[in-house]
């Protein structure tokens, strides 16, 4: 089911996503697949994607107007979207969602955009590297991400970002490209400000 927001805004970060990160940690083991894409972020991102569903979202925290929550089980459900589809997925086991992702481009005939950490040397990468059109490295600084309990960006992100863009009608390039942190920070914050 695709939730619809009533406001068209879900910024507020709440528990939504299952599953509990291996990694060391202070973070409370609930909050650790929580946490929410800055909004300058995803602003900047919009602009050029145009996004109409959220895949791994809570009601809190969806920033879409379209939404999938962990109640509805994005990974065995379909993505039906009219636009791009967005997708921050738990960081504790991403394969499935890469998996996913590839197979909604395809039978949705949208592109996917999907945030994940910067770590060429997993398997869910290589898996990726499969189907993906483009991998867009963030540069020039690590991104800090909303925190569930306190709704504020937290700094101290162990690991940098990237994009994985599947875009449908083509056969994958596997380009990789840059955009540095700066560059998306200025656009999504141009985007708040005339808002």
């Amino acid at each position: 089911m695709v939730r619809r927001s009533e406001t068209g805004s879900g910024v507020e970060s709440e528990m939504g996503r299952s599953g509990c990160m291996t990694i060391k940690s202070n973070t409370p083991a609930h909050d650790k697949d929580c946490w929410q894409t800055p909004l300058w972020l995803f602003d900047a991102l919009d602009i050029e994607f145009g996004f109409w569903l959220d895949s791994a979202a809570s009601d809190k925290n969806a920033l879409c107007a379209h939404w999938l929550t962990e109640a509805d089980d994005a990974l065995n459900s379909e993505w039906v979207s009219h636009g791009a589809i967005w997708n921050n997925p738990p960081y504790s086991n991403i394969r499935p969602w890469v998996e996913k992702a590839a197979e909604q481009c395809i039978q949705q005939r949208q592109t996917v955009v999907m945030l994940v950490p910067e770590d060429m040397s997993v398997g869910w990468f290589s898996k990726a590297l499969e189907s993906v059109d483009e991998v867009r490295i963030i540069t020039d600084g690590r991104i800090n991400f909303i925190e569930p309990s306190t709704g504020l960006e937290k700094k101290g992100n162990s690991k940098g970002s990237m994009l994985l863009i599947w875009r449908p009608f083509i056969s994958p390039r596997r380009m990789f490209t840059t955009v540095s942190k700066a560059a998306l920070m200025a656009i999504g914050q141009g985007v708040r400000r005339a808002a």
